[in-house]
């Protein structure tokens, strides 16, 4: 019992390290990746053919003055590199800039529709993992085989129907929009727990507790559940990058005020300030998404290694 006194806190003191170094890891790559997909984003949009272009460049009531005003105001004059500096000065004081398209401040138009595109993500992710998480677990019970391949047909049809016919069914049935996001992620949910738990119930320790008579449900969640968690949660992670990219032809098309419907819109307008906005936006939710899934994963090994 006497060498559990100096031997423990110095394990506890380990650990705290370590997990201070790899938050301090994610920090650094999550501003490295936020900073090169700004960057890109203004250099694919101000590169773009037709960027810049106004119908009041038409207008022949104008004089060059007047255009050149008219292209500083949308933030087409100079190159790429010098909007994104400014841009980035701007932001640093809280300045997010003033949307092209919409004539509106970005920070509005992000309060605004934040909280639609949230709504979106929380009801389509618990229809996708309650229905691809649920079956697979039963298609796993051996007298459930006839519901596995049932639930295995309905995933795979669905995973053929484009994002977009999906969200037009939606549309003309006048079903919710935000349902059709969580049919849209359920297949690859439930494809790949299904494998998932598959493999893990063949594994030799499963194989013997079934030998010994222990239930099914036991089976399940003693020792097929605690080995599959870790890889549970990175398809968590994940799952949220799809429900996002999700977003966009089902808020468009199911006229959905969300982030989804202000991309399309951004886009079409070539708005430059609100575009770049929108992609720091997406990359620090799919960033915090990846680093909470690989931080619980990591939890889950080092409690089962303990």
């Amino acid at each position: 019992m006497s060498g559990w006194g100096p031997t423990r806190p110095g394990i506890v003191d380990g650990e705290l390290m370590s997990t201070m170094r790899r938050l301090a890891q994610h920090g650094l790559r999550t501003l490295s990746v936020l900073a090169a997909g700004s960057l890109l984003a203004a250099i694919l949009v101000r590169t773009a053919p037709g960027f810049g272009t106004n119908e009041l460049d038409l207008d022949s009531r104008l004089n060059a003055e007047s255009h050149r005003a008219l292209h500083g105001a949308q933030g087409t004059e100079g190159g790429f590199l010098r909007f994104y500096i400014e841009w980035c000065g701007r932001v640093l004081h809280g300045d997010l800039g003033t949307s092209v398209a919409l004539n509106e401040p970005v920070r509005q138009l992000l309060v605004e529709r934040i909280p639609e595109t949230a709504k979106t993500l929380v009801t389509g992710l618990t229809l996708a993992w309650t229905l691809g998480l649920g079956l697979a677990l039963l298609s796993s019970v051996p007298g459930m085989r006839c519901l596995g391949w049932a639930a295995w047909f309905a995933a795979s049809v669905l995973l053929c129907v484009p994002a977009a016919v999906l969200a037009i069914g939606f549309v003309l049935t006048g079903a919710p929009g935000r349902l059709a996001v969580g049919l849209i992620v359920f297949p690859k949910v439930f494809e790949f727990t299904r494998n998932l738990l598959a493999r893990s119930a063949a594994m030799p320790h499963v194989l013997a507790a079934r030998a010994r008579g222990v239930s099914e449900p036991r089976v399940l969640f003693h020792h097929v559940l605690p080995v599959t968690a870790g890889q549970i949660f990175a398809l968590a992670g994940v799952s949220v990058c799809m429900a996002l990219a999700a977003c966009i032809p089902v808020e468009v098309l199911c006229d959905l005020p969300g982030i989804g419907q202000l991309a399309w819109k951004a886009a079409l307008g070539r708005d430059l300030p609100l575009l770049v906005m929108l992609t720091v936006l997406v990359t620090t939710a799919t960033l915090a998404a990846n680093t909470a899934a690989e931080t619980l994963s990591r939890t889950m090994r080092g409690g089962e290694a303990r």
